[in-house]
C-alpha cells in the first residue's frame, strides 16, 4: 500500500519518527511536510536526530493566521494527495497540519488514520481541540494513547475503527533518551548542574495571545529565585516583543529552540518542567521529572491523577506555591504504552 504521512510541527515529527521506522517495512510512505515549523531548530535538526527520511514534498507554508495557514496547506495538500493517489493518509495529533490532512482527505474520499485520537480537554477555545474533534470524526482508523482516549470517542459516538495501542511518543523518547545523554552536552554547554534548574516552555495561544497572562506567567519564573532554562518557540518570541515593558530577569535564560536530544537532556536533568505542551507532559511523566502545567485543563488527564502533574492556569501566586512545595509521590505507574505503538498502528492499516 501507499500511505501519504502528514507532518509539519515538532511533536509530529517525533511521532513520526517510530512509525516511518515500521511503516517502511511493510509499505511505501510519501511524507508531506506542511512547512508549520519551519525553523530548522523546529524542524530540520528533528529530521536528521530522529534518521526521519528528507520530505517528499515540502509546502512551505510557514506561520500565519489559523484560516490563512489552513487554507494554503489545503491547497497545497490538494495538489499532492491528487497526485499521489495514496490508499491511507497518516495524520498525527491536533495542529493544523492535522485538520487539513483530514478534511483534503475526506474530500478525496481518501481513508484517514489519525494516531493520537480520542483526546480532548474540553476547552472548545483551544485550537487544538478543534483540529481534534473534527480529526476524529472524519477518521477511518482511530488509535488512541490511553483508555480515557477510547472513552472520550465513545461519548461522541465513535465507536468503529477505534484502537487503544499505546502513544508513539513513548516509543520514541525511550530511542532517544540513551541517544541522549551519550551525545547531548546541552548541559555543559549552558553551564547547568542537574537538578538545579526549571525548565519552562511556553508556545500555546491561550498563554501567548494575552499579554496580561504572558506577563504573570514571566513575573512567576523570575520569582521563583531559580535558574529557569527557557527554550523560546518563536511565537513566544514575538509575543514578547510586545511587550515592550517586560523586563528581563537574570535567572531566566532565554535560549532558542534546542534540538530533540538536547531537550531530552534538558527534561531528564531538571528538578522541575514547567510547560504548556502537552507532549512535554507526557514526557516529564516518563522521565520521572515532576511537572507544572500553565493551563486550566490538559488532554493528558492520567498524569494529573497520577499527581505528577498539577494544573496553575496563569496564577502566580499558585505558580509559586507549586514550583516550591509540590513533591510528587514514590508511585509511579505505566502510562500510555509500552515502546511497541508504532508497529501496532502499522498493523492495523489494512
Amino acid at each position: 500500500m501507499k500511505i501519504a504521512t502528514i507532518v509539519g510541527a515538532r511533536p509530529q515529527f517525533i511521532k513520526a519518527a517510530p512509525v516511518s521506522h515500521h511503516l517502511r517495512k511493510h509499505h511505501a510512505e510519501v511524507l508531506i511536510h506542511t512547512g508549520q515549523h519551519y525553523d530548522n531548530n523546529l524542524s530540520g535538526i528533528f529530521f536528521s536526530e530522529l534518521a526521519i527520511p528528507s520530505p517528499d514534498y515540502n509546502l512551505g507554508v510557514g506561520s500565519g493566521h489559523h484560516g490563512e495557514q489552513t487554507g494554503a496547506m489545503l491547497i497545497g495538500l490538494e495538489k499532492v494527495l491528487i497526485e499521489e493517489n495514496p490508499d491511507w493518509t497518516l495524520i498525527y495529533g491536533d495542529t493544523n497540519s492535522t485538520l487539513a490532512g483530514a478534511l483534503v482527505s475526506a474530500k478525496l474520499h481518501i481513508p484517514v488514520a489519525h494516531i493520537e485520537a480520542g483526546l480532548r480537554s474540553y476547552n472548545r477555545r483551544m485550537p487544538e481541540e478543534i483540529n481534534r474533534v473534527v480529526a476524529d470524526h472524519l477518521s477511518e482508523l482511530l488509535f488512541c494513547p490511553s483508555h480515557a482516549a477510547v472513552s472520550n470517542l465513545a461519548a461522541e459516538g465513535i465507536n468503529q475503527g477505534v484502537h487503544m495501542v499505546g502513544d508513539v511518543m513513548a516509543d520514541a523518547l525511550f530511542l532517544a533518551k540513551k541517544r541522549a545523554f551519550e551525545a547531548s552536552t546541552i548541559l555543559t554547554r549552558m553551564g547547568l548542574t542537574g537538578r538545579e534548574y526549571l525548565l519552562a516552555t511556553i508556545h500555546r495561544a491561550e498563554n501567548t495571545d494575552d499579554p496580561q497572562r504572558l506577563e504573570n506567567i514571566f513575573s512567576a519564573l523570575a520569582d521563583t529565585g531559580e535558574t529557569v532554562v527557557f527554550p523560546i518557540h518563536p511565537r513566544t518570541r514575538v509575543a514578547l516583543d510586545r511587550i515592550k515593558h517586560l523586563s528581563k530577569s537574570p535567572n531566566i535564560l532565554l535560549t532558542d529552540p534546542v534540538s530533540y536530544l538536547d531537550m531530552v537532556q534538558l527534561e531528564a536533568e531538571a528538578r522541575m518542567i514547567l510547560t504548556d505542551s502537552g507532549g512535554i507532559q507526557k514526557e516529564a511523566y516518563w522521565l520521572g521529572v515532576p511537572c507544572v502545567t500553565l493551563r486550566n485543563e490538559t488532554e493528558w488527564v492520567e498524569t494529573v491523577q497520577a499527581d505528577w502533574n498539577r494544573l496553575a492556569g496563569s496564577d502566580p501566586d499558585l505558580f509559586i506555591e507549586l514550583v516550591k512545595s509540590f513533591t510528587p509521590p514514590f508511585t509511579h505507574p505505566p502510562l500510555y504504552g509500552d515502546g511497541h505503538a508504532a508497529e501496532r498502528c502499522i498493523a492495523l492499516l489494512y
